[in-house]
């Protein structure tokens, strides 16, 4: 536990029913001209009309940016952000998931020439807040609207990386479950998952904190008795509404704790194979789990008896054990993709697997047990 620690949020966040109407009154009248950054897939689900409806009642002008790219590289992201700096805009708007979201926080601290995406990838702390931005996620599981993060794909390096940089943080974040109501299932699940992830990895975390723990867990609780609805039945929007906000905890959760093993394993699974994200955790999350178990039971145990089950476990093992088994049930129950080979990932590659999520050491310094390169190896195996 770290003796001293920080809490790091967007500056308001509203939420609950309706929660897209709080646009008009974030579009102050100091806001001259809007960019929105969002993709082709939520254009053509019709998930940008919501919130353009508000957007459009305010009168002020605006341009959408809406080919961004799924998981983008780095030099994908920079040319979103070129094509943006020329627009001349003092306020941002992401409409997506987590890739939209992670180039708009980019773009809002890269207004200018002196330095780029590529450069952040060496300094992330160069950077300042240029525009000020709202973020309205489209999927409950990232997290971005709640962190300093921004994640992009390295090409020479088959790897994704962090820049973490906390004027990346959000001013304005919407939380309105009318947006993630009509997302596919395959989707709701794997960013699901993700949050999963973020939760129960920053709970564990070598750098966990009373903040951390706090927001770590209530996503924990949330998460593990909604997540099978919001991605089952399309009307349950108490359960989805629960995910959102359970993404949103688990994204504060990050920018005060840090992710662990299961991002850091993963990251090299989305940058070489181009696995999704959430998809890629969800592989690697029960084999770190069972890998963290013996250093982590004390905390399993308390997150069993936080989440309100109704179990007959009594031990900590009991308790530590009914945890790791209920996360593999989630991923089964999605059915998430659990196998490499259904992402034809060779076993001759498996040096190269190692490498490069022994590289990510910004992350498998959180994890509370160490990953040496044999436990990096044996995890990869049990996937392949």
């Amino acid at each position: 536990m770290m003796t001293q620690y920080a809490l790091k949020m967007p500056h308001v966040v509203y939420s609950g029913v309706g929660a897209l109407e709080n646009i008009t009154s974030i579009l102050n009248k100091e806001v001259t001209k809007i960019v929105i950054f969002t993709d082709k897939g939520i254009v053509g689900a019709g998930l940008l009309e919501l919130p353009l409806a508000w957007i459009e009642k305010t009168g002020i002008p605006y341009e959408l940016l809406d080919e961004l790219p799924v998981e983008p590289s780095c030099d994908e992201a920079q040319e979103t952000i070129d094509r943006f700096k020329v627009m001349n805009a003092d306020f941002i708007i992401a409409v997506g998931g987590g890739s939209v979201m992670d180039i708009a926080k980019l773009a809002s601290i890269l207004m200018t020439d002196q330095y780029g995406v590529r450069d952040l990838l060496e300094n992330p702390s160069m950077a300042k807040k240029c525009v000020k931005t709202l973020m309205i996620p489209t999927t409950a599981g990232t997290g971005s609207e709640a962190t300093p993060n921004s994640i992009v794909l390295v090409p020479e390096k088959a790897l994704k990386v962090g820049i973490v940089n906390e004027a990346m943080i959000s001013d304005y974040v919407i939380l309105d479950a009318e947006m993630i109501k009509k997302l596919p299932r395959k989707i709701a699940a794997a960013t699901g998952v993700d949050a999963l992830a973020h939760a129960i990895e920053c709970f564990t975390s070598k750098k966990a904190n009373p903040f951390s723990d706090l927001f770590a867990l209530e996503a924990l609780d949330l998460i593990l008795n909604n997540i099978e609805a919001a991605c089952d039945d399309a009307e349950a929007m108490d359960a989805k509404n629960a995910m959102l906000l359970a993404s949103f905890y688990a994204g504060v959760a990050i920018a005060t704790a840090g992710t662990t093993a299961v991002h850091a394993l993963s990251y090299p699974l989305g940058g070489k194979y181009h696995i999704p994200h959430g998809v890629s955790n969800a592989m690697m999350l029960v084999p770190v789990m069972k890998f963290n178990e013996p250093m982590c039971k004390d905390l399993f145990a308390k997150a069993y008896d936080r989440v309100h089950v109704k179990g007959e476990a009594k031990t900590e093992d009991e308790k530590s054990k009914w945890l790791v088994n209920r996360l593999d049930e989630i991923v089964k129950h999605l059915d998430i993709p659990t196998r490499l080979s259904d992402y034809n990932v060779p076993k001759s590659d498996l040096e190269e697997l190692v490498a490069s999520g022994m590289a990510v050491q910004r992350l498998l310094v959180n994890n509370r047990r160490e990953v040496r390169a044999e436990d990096a190896r044996a995890l990869y195996l049990e996937l392949l």
